[in-house]
């Protein structure tokens, strides 16, 4: 029992030493101190700064049409030379008619024929030789002709396929004497002399453009500039690419406009003479917002901001920083908020 109890207390007094040097070793452990961050800096300022970006556009017909037959038929007549102008109104092509131009033909003869019976029962009628119930019929009979008639002259009327206004025709896609129907695309019209200009901007842009704003484009190959008015724009945002399409009228004309054609559309979208801006790299973006680091005294200062217009430089800050504040600009996701800030660089 007395060796049980030497064992015992040995065994006590080893844990307890053991506790001790333990204690004393966390009681020394020297506190981490804090890192120093070596970073750039720039002077907040008020500069005038414009936003303007550049997106693609094509060119396009004014108006652009595929000639189509409106009825079925056999193509016996093309009255144009593909990649010519074409006045409006031109007959460019004519499907077979003569089975519509003999029953034409007929309904005529009916008709020259029942208006000289009805003028003969109306000799008739003043010396009571004839009902007036005879005369009605006769002349419901006419005017029924006359309905057949107009009713033969339409159907011909669509066998003539004419240009619906001035333009180049393209190349001819249908042979003489084939059987085309409203499917087929005979040739493809377009209005040259007046070209539009399509492209689309961001959402948050899209309230900038309304009807009578100038833009310029540019095209490659070509140092000039052009003008456009803009003429209207889709009724809704695309879900998609959240842009908003938008047409504009070409006002200029020169060899190298041409339909189809990749356009370079600038847009200046705003404008502050005095904006109080920061180089794009100060801001950093969060989930749900953008903060800046501020410089003061050697430490950070963490503060968020709203943002305005950019531009390839800087960025417009509209709130949370004051004109002679300095901002970090490198070394950004390096600094804590307790880290110490060493300026290499100030702008």
């Amino acid at each position: 029992m007395r060796k049980l109890f030497l064992y015992g207390m040995a065994l006590s007094g080893f844990l307890l030493a053991c506790s001790d040097k333990k204690q004393a070793a966390t009681t020394h452990q020297p506190r981490e101190r804090s890192r120093t961050v070596l970073a750039d800096a720039f002077v907040v300022k008020s500069i005038p700064l414009s936003e303007n970006i550049e997106v693609a556009g094509s060119l396009m017909p004014a108006e652009g049409t595929d000639i189509r037959p409106e009825i079925s038929g056999r193509l016996v007549g093309i009255n144009f030379k593909e990649g010519s102008f074409v006045k409006k109104g031109t007959l460019l092509a004519k499907l077979f008619d003569d089975d519509l131009q003999a029953q034409l033909k007929k309904l005529e003869v009916q008709l020259e024929i029942n208006q000289k019976t009805v003028e003969r029962y109306r000799e008739l009628l003043k010396i009571q030789g004839i009902s007036q119930q005879d005369v009605d019929l006769s002349e419901l009979q006419v005017s029924n002709n006359k309905a057949d008639i107009e009713l033969v002259k339409v159907a011909i009327t669509k066998t003539e396929i004419r240009a619906p206004y001035d333009g180049r025709i393209g190349l001819r896609n249908i042979s003489l004497g084939a059987y085309v129907s409203p499917s087929d695309v005979i040739a493809t019209l377009r209005q040259v002399d007046q070209l539009k200009l399509e492209f689309t901007v961001p959402e948050k842009y899209s309230t900038n453009f309304v009807p009578g704003k100038k833009i310029s484009f540019s095209v490659d190959g070509v140092r000039q500039r052009f003008e456009a008015t803009v003429m209207a724009s889709e009724y809704f945002i695309d879900a998609n690419t959240r842009s908003l399409n938008i047409k504009a009228l070409v006002k200029d004309r020169h060899a190298s406009l041409v339909p189809g054609a990749f356009a370079k559309v600038a847009l200046d979208l705003a404008k502050d003479d005095h904006a109080i801006i920061v180089p794009t790299q100060a801001i950093i973006p969060l989930s749900r917002g953008k903060q800046i680091i501020i410089y003061k005294n050697g430490a950070p200062e963490f503060l968020e901001v709203t943002t305005g217009i950019r531009d390839s430089v800087y960025v417009q800050v509209l709130n949370g920083v004051n004109l002679g504040d300095t901002v970090l600009i490198s070394g950004l996701m390096s600094v804590k908020p307790d880290s110490e800030i060493q300026l290499s660089k100030i702008q």
